[in-house]
């Protein structure tokens, strides 16, 4: 459905607006307050959800179907790097993983239904705070799913997109199984002996123990997986010792491991720790392990990737997406609610390339009305049944063969 210029102005307006105004997780009240008063009219809204999260619902005249759609809130700790007008205001913090895009997209699409409500069923509306998940904190999903307002709901539908700089904008990729990939994030720390530099023989150096474990564990790591398995392994943060002239007594470091497959998932899980634990008991290194923040892979349900084939084609340009990324998300647990579906929005055009989490990430706006009109049409598909009629439908990619390997790069 195309949106009118006016429609599109505002979502330009509002998305700047809150590119301007990052929030971290869990502290997102400015936004909260920004998309209330926006959403008040539109439905029956709660604030509040998980601290700073929003959730708006909008009913047909009838019963019918629900659909749950979701966008995240929060920013990224880094500096914004554009120089353009509607840049952060916050230093050190971003709008850098487009999740103001998400959440415009989100308002579109219920102020939308709001004005020509669906003859049966519901639409609930998720503005999610916390999606970016630093080491050993929690998921925002998990404290919404926690929150009384969604405890024990089902809906027929749970969608979602996420901005994505390998595509133009107006198009809309669709992932044929595995939307994103699992994670698990480690961090070990070495515990040896202080001693002078003058005289190591009567220190234990955590330091060397840790160059070692890290150099060892992406080697392991390499000849543990077979080829065609899509496997992403990082260390990503080191730090230890207290001078130049001492032995250091601790050191520790963090990673992530990131996989599509459960079996290779497992495997590569118990190759780190036992290589972690060999090589501090072969340099004498006391160590303590720890695995956190261990989120499944988003996964899209085949009846709706077959939905969205057949429902967006001559509305936006429906992309192919044959090799899940590595990226990940905690909109996977989301699909405790129901059958989800995450889409990939393009956003490379006049702006737009740059890397996802980087300071110079930015979108071409003509995202914007694209992703609006697929997530309306999705959305009123699903109401209008799209799900309970005859299964017999055309092949899509999700049904027609395995997933060759490769990898993409986000």
């Amino acid at each position: 459905m195309t949106l009118a210029g006016d429609d599109v102005d505002e979502l330009v307006r509002l998305r700047r607006q809150l590119h301007q105004h990052p929030e971290l997780r869990f502290t997102e009240k400015r936004t909260a307050a920004v998309l209330a008063g926006l959403l008040g009219p539109l439905g029956r809204i709660r604030t509040g959800i998980a601290g700073t999260g929003l959730l708006l619902e909008i009913d047909g005249a009838a019963p019918g179907p629900a659909v749950l759609l979701r966008a995240d809130m929060d920013a990224y700790p880094v500096q914004d790097a554009k120089q353009e007008p509607y840049a952060s205001r916050t230093p050190g913090v971003c709008h850098a993983c487009g999740h103001d895009v998400h959440m415009t997209v989100a308002y579109g699409v219920a102020a939308r239904i709001a004005a020509d409500p669906p003859a049966r069923g519901s639409v609930a509306v998720l503005f999610q705070p916390a999606e970016e998940i630093p080491f050993g904190a929690d998921s925002g999903a998990a404290a919404v799913l926690a929150d009384d307002a969604l405890r024990d709901r089902r809906f027929d539908a749970v969608l979602g997109l996420h901005c994505w700089p390998e595509l133009p904008a107006g198009a809309l990729g669709i992932d044929r199984a595995t939307a994103m990939a699992a994670k698990d994030a480690f961090r070990v720390e070495l515990l040896g002996r202080a001693a002078h530099a003058a005289t190591p023989a009567l220190g234990r150096d955590a330091i060397l123990g840790l160059t070692a474990i890290v150099t060892t564990l992406h080697a392991a790591v390499a000849r543990a997986r077979n080829p065609q398995e899509l496997v992403a392994f990082n260390i990503g943060t080191i730090s230890g010792g207290a001078s130049q002239s001492q032995v250091a007594d601790h050191a520790e470091a963090t990673g992530t491991l990131r996989t599509l497959d459960p079996a290779v998932r497992e495997r590569l899980k118990t190759v780190i720790e036992r290589v972690i634990r060999q090589q501090a008991a072969a340099l004498d290194l006391g160590v303590r392990f720890t695995w956190a923040n261990e989120m499944p892979a988003v996964r899209n349900a085949p009846e709706l990737v077959a939905l969205a084939h057949t429902a967006l084609p001559g509305l936006v340009d429906v992309v192919d997406l044959p090799v899940p990324p590595l990226t990940t998300d905690d909109f996977a647990l989301l699909g405790a609610l129901g059958p989800s579906l995450y889409v990939k929005l393009g956003v490379v055009g006049d702006r737009g390339g740059a890397s996802l989490h980087s300071g110079a990430f930015d979108v071409d706006e003509r995202c914007l009305p694209a992703g609006v009109a697929a997530l309306e049409r999705l959305t009123r598909a699903v109401l209008d049944g799209a799900l309970t009629a005859d299964p017999a439908h055309d092949p899509t990619p999700a049904e027609t063969g395995p997933v060759p390997a490769g990898a993409v790069d986000a």
